[in-house]
């Protein structure tokens, strides 16, 4: 199950929520093809005015940002490549979609690999 989570300041996600949720699930479709739309769990996150810091500073303005675990066995694919740069890109377009383009330069996308051996679901530990 691939695992997108958006943190956004809250003030700049209030209102976007539905949009966000169906951009970022296309983005993860346009990528891995509609077998994968029930899958996507979404979780947006807004983070509340003072509590997102860069260099030890609030601040005020900040682009959203994705995370998007997945199993790391997709690294190893002999198109991995390719699957990164396509969901970097796809990410970055849905962040730009429902934030507005002027944050595109700043949008943060982390792909993160999970091996399945170290995941649990229902209390047992996920096997491959």
């Amino acid at each position: 199950m691939p695992h997108v989570t958006l943190y956004a300041l809250e003030a700049d996600l209030a209102g976007r929520e539905p949009h966000a949720i169906g951009q970022l699930t296309d983005a993860v479709v346009s990528v891995y093809g509609e077998w994968a739309r029930g899958s996507v769990d979404v979780r947006l996150i807004g983070i509340p005015a003072g509590r997102w810091a860069r260099g030890g500073v609030p601040v005020t303005t900040a682009a959203p940002s994705v995370t998007f675990g997945m199993r790391e066995e997709v690294f190893a694919r002999a198109d991995a490549v390719k699957v990164i740069a396509r969901l970097v890109t796809a990410f970055t377009d849905a962040v730009s979609a429902v934030f507005g383009d002027d944050c595109r330069d700043e949008v943060l996308v982390e792909l993160v690999g999970q091996p399945t051996t170290r995941s649990g679901l229902g209390g047992k530990v996920i096997s491959g």
